[in-house]
């Protein structure tokens, strides 16, 4: 069947990815912190396939917090050579280490003294022999039932690129809030990017006198539409009651219930947030309080906004 070729072809790419772990050495320890230690730019190049897979591992070191982009090596003798420093890191694919149009680049990269990672699938090729750390990318056999198009050596090049980029972002420390800068385009950017102040509601908010009674405030909370009403004193937050209150107060007073207030049942120590705390920080601090909704308020506790469940899910 045509699916047991693809089935084949996933195994193979698969077992190459993790006959890659044997070949983790010193080397690659070596390259992580040489590119942790670089004060410039990381330049990846390759040609072909090689070349493909890449602009792909520069663009991910890239958006991890490793400056980096890749240079074709025919564009070299062009004038791109100009973006490279002595502060650089040169990352050189090539799965047969020998291929041409690299390794004459090569020199040039030697008379600047910039560093070279090579990461091939020949660990005595000459790419690997001038390199000041070898990544060993090798494969068996390519997936490709010729055993000549790239497929297995490729994949297992583009995975290798990921493990040096993740370990990178380890070393650094890298954060959710260092990633949202470098992707604010999409939805996790704009999560960990956007604040209260962002989303928040901050009009018709159901203020509630302390002395009301429950009968009328039941009314306040409904027409809120956000499932709580606020207390102030002298204009500041000092008490918080929620729809919950409100029931679990009917459950226990029942008869009574009319001729208790707001003072009754009020939380006195609401969880407030300040307009810049960001929703991933107000998402933990309902998750943590079991709650649905916070206040925005100021230094001076005067009541900015609500910001519930609902308005975090940007």
């Amino acid at each position: 069947m045509i699916q047991d070729y693809a089935i084949q072809c996933l195994k193979d790419e698969a077992q190459a990815v993790l006959d890659l772990i044997p070949q983790l050495d010193e080397n690659f320890e070596r390259a992580v912190q040489m590119i942790y230690q670089c004060k410039g730019k990381v330049i990846v190049t390759g040609v072909g396939k090689s070349g493909h897979i890449g602009a792909k591992i520069a663009a991910t070191l890239a958006s991890t917090g490793t400056p980096a982009f890749f240079i074709n090596p025919l564009d070299v003798y062009h004038g791109d050579l100009g973006v490279m420093t002595h502060d650089d890191v040169v990352l050189a694919l090539s799965n047969s280490g020998q291929t041409d149009e690299l390794l004459r680049f090569i020199p040039m990269v030697l008379h600047m003294n910039v560093p070279i990672i090579s990461m091939t699938g020949n660990a005595d090729s000459l790419l690997a022999k001038y390199s000041n750390a070898h990544i060993s990318v090798h494969v068996q056999r390519e997936a490709c039932p010729l055993n000549l198009a790239p497929t297995s050596s490729t994949t297992a090049a583009l995975a290798m690129g990921d493990a040096l980029a993740i370990a990178l972002m380890q070393v650094r420390g890298f954060k959710p809030r260092d990633f949202a800068q470098f992707h604010p385009g999409g939805s996790l950017g704009k999560r960990l990017l956007t604040t209260a102040s962002d989303v928040m509601r901050s009009d018709d908010l159901p203020i509630l006198p302390a002395d009301m009674h429950l009968g009328e405030a039941i009314i306040l909370v409904s027409k809120g539409k956000l499932g709580l009403g606020v207390t102030l004193t002298d204009g500041r937050v000092s008490g918080l009651i929620t729809d919950g209150d409100i029931r679990r107060a009917m459950e226990r007073w029942q008869a009574e219930f009319f001729d208790r207030t707001v003072s009754d049942i009020m939380t006195v120590a609401p969880k407030c947030v300040l307009p810049d705390t960001k929703v991933t920080e107000i998402q933990r601090i309902m998750q943590r309080n079991k709650i649905h909704s916070v206040l925005v308020i100021d230094h001076e506790r005067h009541l900015l906004g609500v910001v519930d469940h609902y308005s975090c899910m940007v």
